[in-house]
């Protein structure tokens, strides 16, 4: 029996330093160095294969999934905002990001303003302060026209911090053919 108790005991004190290791590790383990509140990062000091900070990263993400509802984040952005975090957690100056997002298909509605979106769908954009955010680290966003066009929007009801794009197809070859790197989301 005291043997038993023992293990226990032993079992329980295992559960909580881990616990304990994991609450303390909690606080500074995940890392937002220029998207703040999104896409976070956690660097091991083992990685391989990092970004240099001397070089310059060109990519354009096809941004067309919904998500999991309008009221919420949509998961492409926040993985956009892990992609600046990465690189900025590796020192990469923003500066030397040249990011590119053109929003179409079923991710339309996320580039409307905050105004329309509320009056279409009756809730605030939850897209807002990342697209904000993003802006402020150099990254641009488009909207495909054609989108806006097949979804009955107008120029009018897009975010400010949104542009109009000819067409997402046009953007994606255009970009391409500059070098940039396409990244799906």
């Amino acid at each position: 029996m005291n043997r038993s108790m023992t293990l226990k005991a032993l079992l329980i004190g295992g559960l909580l330093t881990g616990s304990l290791l994991s609450a303390a590790q909690a606080a500074d383990f995940w890392q937002y160095p220029a998207i703040p509140g999104f896409g976070p990062v956690h660097v091991w000091p083992e990685a391989t294969l990092k970004p240099q900070a001397d070089m310059t990263y060109k990519a354009v993400f096809d941004l067309t999934q919904a998500g999991k509802g309008l009221d919420k984040l949509n998961p492409g952005f926040d993985h956009i905002a892990r992609t600046v975090n990465v690189f900025a957690a590796a020192g990469v100056p923003v500066e030397h990001l040249k990011f590119i997002v053109i929003i179409h298909g079923p991710a339309t509605p996320i580039a409307l303003s905050e105004k329309a979106f509320e009056a279409k769908f009756h809730h605030p954009n939850p897209n807002l302060k990342v697209i904000a955010a993003l802006r402020k680290a150099g990254v641009e966003l488009y909207v495909c026209g054609n989108a806006l066009a097949d979804m009955h929007y107008t120029p009018a009801e897009i975010n400010p911090e949104v542009k109009i794009a000819m067409s997402a197809l046009s953007t994606l070859i255009l970009e391409q053919n500059q070098g940039y790197a396409l990244m799906r989301m």
